[in-house]
């Protein structure tokens, strides 16, 4: 297993400090294997999140939202697939060493001294959350990020496909139809520059909205904001709405947001949760976490292997299946989260994401 793969590695920091002249076929097959962590290692917060929302038939807004933002991520990451089989590079998605732990770093050294934990929603968590999307000058708390932001990274990796359009050849290209969800949430094959351009374009809009706006350019319905200000708004309990034209000013000044109840989800500790000793897991919760991280291993396995196949049926039926196993994984989460802890804090389990081996 080559380091840079490694999760916990700070590749993405290495990669962008090389020149543009060094920025070759190589450089791009690293970078997009980089992206394609990033996207999933963003999918299990924000799922957990989610998931902990137990609110039935209580104002929809906070779990519309993070669900629009859930499956974002999911394309996000399946046209970061695309970017990297388009030159002749392969997925990693099913490795230990390959999937983020939690708590733990943004693979690649992206935004170093934030933690990225699992938990229920709460304040707390959506100020990470908002830090992993933070663009480099969003438009409300104004501030130039210290640090490599996701979106610089993407702008870095659509630079290199500008420069050597001719290593796009459109190999093992998947597709999926997810119009539904938003004009720019389909995996497309990308098998042109303008293909790549609009691709990378998506990825980086719905994620920090645009310099002059915080809408997302590519909404499922009208006036839906990119991600750092969905979080933000959630956060500050006020919508975020347009308080001036000239100049242009955004401000959380809108309708109230309320908070959700949630289900009270701990935050998972390093290595998971205890299976031994005299905190450990009863046998119940035991086997629902072990199933969790069974499914869960599943599904990278599948998506893995849906972007190693050259026949376009067999790939589709891989993906397929990987889509439908990302859907039983709800079920035990929550079951999860109504068992208390037992150090009488109040809290309850929740799913590790932990990946085990077949």
């Amino acid at each position: 297993m080559s380091t840079y793969l490694n999760a916990k590695s700070n590749r993405i920091v290495e990669l962008m400090d090389r020149s543009a002249e060094q920025r070759d076929a190589d450089w791009l097959k690293e970078a997009t294997q980089q992206a394609i962590l990033l996207e999933l290692a963003t999918l299990p917060p924000y799922l957990c999140g989610l998931w902990s929302i137990d609110d039935t038939g209580g104002d929809e807004r906070v779990p519309d939202a993070l669900r629009v933002v859930v499956f974002d991520e999911m394309s996000h990451l399946g046209l970061a697939c695309n970017l990297l089989t388009t030159i002749g590079g392969t997925p990693r998605l099913a490795d230990e060493t390959v999937v983020p732990t939690y708590p733990g770093p943004l693979p690649g050294g992206v935004r170093p001294g934030l933690t990225v934990t699992l938990g229920g929603l709460t304040k707390a968590s959506l100020e990470m959350y908002a830090q992993i999307e933070e663009p480099d000058d969003p438009v409300v708390n104004a501030g130039v990020a210290a640090h490599t932001s996701i979106g610089a990274f993407y702008t870095a990796i659509l630079d290199a496909f500008r420069a050597h359009p001719e290593l796009i050849r459109g190999f093992r290209q998947l597709t999926r139809n997810m119009e539904h969800h938003g004009s720019g949430n389909s995996v497309v094959p990308l098998t042109t520059l303008g293909a790549v351009e609009s691709a990378i374009g998506v990825i980086k809009e719905q994620g920090e909205g645009t310099s002059a706006s915080p809408e997302n350019p590519h909404p499922g319905e009208r006036g839906e904001l990119a991600h750092f200000y969905v979080f933000r708004e959630i956060y500050h309990g006020r919508e975020l709405v347009k308080v001036s034209d000239d100049p242009p000013r955004w401000a959380f000044e809108g309708p109230e947001i309320p908070m959700p109840r949630t289900l009270p989800m701990g935050i998972v500790p390093r290595g998971g949760w205890p299976r031994e000793g005299p905190a450990a897991a009863d046998a119940g919760t035991t086997e629902l976490l072990d199933t969790f991280n069974h499914s869960y291993s599943a599904m990278l396995r599948l998506l893995e292997q849906a972007w190693q196949q050259d026949v376009p049926a067999q790939a589709k039926e891989l993906l397929n299946n990987a889509v439908s196993r990302m859907f039983t994984l709800q079920e035990p989460a929550q079951s999860l989260m109504r068992r208390p802890l037992p150090d009488g804090s109040g809290q309850t389990y929740g799913p590790e994401f932990r990946y085990v081996a077949p």
